[in-house]
């Protein structure tokens, strides 16, 4: 350092020191400023004593209830003898007699000198089954009478002639 002239120099183990006090400053005064964020501990809880008393109240035991003794199973009874159906009554072919038009069977009959149908002849809309019940015939005996027709009736045409004579038969 010279004769009159002042300079200003700084020691470096000033500066270091400073740094290091202002650093600790620093980090004291964060701590000290952050210190109320942390969450205060719980209070410690309570302490409750529980004193537990048992009291036995006896219990009747149950008794087994008795099994009952198997019950023999009773015998299926035996089925009845078949009786055979009564046999059909026998009809006697007779004379057509006509009980008047009807549907199925509204054409006009040929009639005989006493007035009893002998013949019909099957217009639109008739059936062989009507042609029966009009002129009070069972249908089998109908059948017997017309051989000509077939499929048991079902298939009767316009124009078709039906005998009704019952002394006439195929």
């Amino acid at each position: 350092m010279g004769s009159g002239t002042t300079s200003r120099r700084r020691h470096p183990a000033i500066t270091a020191a400073t740094a290091v006090v202002a650093g600790g400053i620093l980090v004291v005064g964060t701590g000290l400023a952050l210190s109320g964020c942390v969450p205060q501990p719980a209070p410690a809880p309570a302490t409750v004593t529980v004193a537990v008393t048992e009291t036995v109240t006896p219990t009747p035991t149950p008794t087994p209830t008795p099994t009952p003794p198997p019950v023999a199973e009773a015998p299926e009874p035996e089925a009845p003898e078949p009786v055979p159906n009564a046999p059909a009554p026998v009809v006697e072919p007779g004379p057509a007699s006509d009980l008047g038009s009807r549907d199925g069977a509204t054409g006009t009959p040929a009639v005989d000198a006493n007035g009893m149908p002998i013949s019909y002849v099957v217009v639109a809309g008739d059936s062989f089954f009507d042609i029966a019940q009009r002129f009070d015939l069972p249908q089998q005996q109908l059948l017997r009478m017309n051989p000509q027709i077939h499929d048991f009736g079902e298939s009767v045409y316009i124009g078709d002639v039906i005998n009704l004579d019952w002394t006439i038969t195929g």
